[in-house]
């Protein structure tokens, strides 16, 4: 009996110091407050009348008008509190998008708060913009704005995206893009590799705006988000990656929407992100109503998405089985996390039960030697 709990002593001693060496984390957990910037496409488009139109959930703020400065406050407040970082702005010039970006900035400055450009490549109608206009108003940001210091630094030069670069050409993206990629970043928004790679050396980099993603039926999904980042990284350029709540684009003429399923969506969408890899992640979206992708509290969720992404900002989550690589095999790929214990706390729980061990070894040594 005496060998026996000595021999139990010294192996709850190994197993004790193994637990607090060595923590155990799940496989596939993937870390969510790791230092990657969360950015969030950001709409100014809106005046009242425009919530009357194909709209099925309004803001708590009311049907606001995307000038009101009280509005922008209240957002970057919120946006704040939820762990967003900055907002990719929507923008093409104008004398109206000039005066509400330049609001945006000086409220955002004030709140210390950071900005990106999205440029708006494609018409109401999804048709290119002249290639004229597109070179114009980049010039015109970068003559006006993109020196700010409110607007967010990759490498040292400021983000902006051009949204739609798949409907021009390389010598038109070349054109647009030539005079102005010495001051600024200039990210094409390609949905696959080869588009991406088709035009990569006149941008910087990749914002895929992915908001129609059915993680629970697309099993590609992982597989696709990997493959972006890696061609983009191979070419010593930044990657975006994208994840949203839901979408609904029924309303604007779209055949497909995605259920949030109560934050679900948006967990299995953000571990997916972070796993590719990327030097920002692109939340789809703040305030697009239009398309249900909205993180904005609202009418009909309250503030539920901005719980959930505070959560997810601040805590580690387990990566769900639909979002992992379909190369994965193994058994160890579908084992379900231990309930009831965050992964943080293993080696804790196990170091516990340990010194519980040797409690109940040490009396039963002093019992045997009385």
């Amino acid at each position: 009996m005496r060998r026996l709990a000595r021999v139990l002593i010294a192996t709850l001693i190994a197993t004790a110091l193994s637990a607090v060496a060595c923590p155990v984390f799940p496989a596939q957990a993937a870390p969510t407050d790791n230092g990657v910037p969360l950015l969030a496409f950001y709409y100014q488009w809106f005046t009242p009348d425009s919530w009357n139109r194909a709209k099925i959930d309004y803001p708590q703020l009311g049907r606001y008008a995307s000038d009101d400065p009280r509005v922008m406050r209240q957002h970057i407040e919120w946006a704040k509190a939820a762990g967003i970082d900055g907002f990719i702005v929507s923008w093409k010039d104008g004398f109206t998008n000039a005066r509400r970006l330049e609001v945006l900035m000086d409220v955002c400055r004030q709140a210390g708060f950071k900005l990106a450009m999205i440029y708006q490549g494609l018409d109401f109608n999804r048709d290119p913009q002249p290639v004229e206009r597109v070179a114009a108003d980049f010039r015109a940001f970068r003559d006006r704005y993109a020196s700010d210091p409110v607007f967010y630094r990759l490498g040292g030069k400021p983000l902006t995206i051009w949204s739609g670069t798949w409907a021009f050409s390389h010598d038109e993206v070349a054109q647009v893009t030539g005079p102005v990629r010495d001051d600024m970043l200039v990210l094409s928004t390609a949905k696959n590799v080869a588009d991406y790679q088709r035009v990569a050396d006149v941008t910087d980099g990749d914002a895929y705006y992915w908001s129609s993603v059915n993680p629970d039926t697309n099993r590609n999904y992982q597989n696709k988000l990997w493959q972006m980042s890696t061609a983009i990284h191979a070419n010593k350029q930044y990657w975006i990656a994208p994840f949203a709540p839901g979408f609904d684009a029924r309303m604007v003429g779209g055949s497909r929407s995605v259920e949030r399923k109560d934050g679900e969506t948006m967990r299995v969408e953000y571990a997916a992100a972070l796993r590719s890899s990327p030097d920002a992640l692109g939340l789809i979206s703040w305030n697009e109503f239009s398309e249900n992708s909205y993180v904005e509290p609202s009418e009909k969720f309250g503030a539920r998405y901005l719980d959930v992404l505070r959560e997810l900002r601040r805590t580690m989550v387990p990566e769900p089985v639909l979002a992992r690589d379909s190369s994965e095999t193994g058994p160890e790929a579908d084992l379900p996390l231990p309930s009831g214990l965050p992964p943080t706390l293993l080696p804790i729980g196990i170091g516990v039960a340990a010194l519980v061990g040797l409690a109940v070894a040490a009396r039963m040594l002093r019992r045997r030697g009385g």
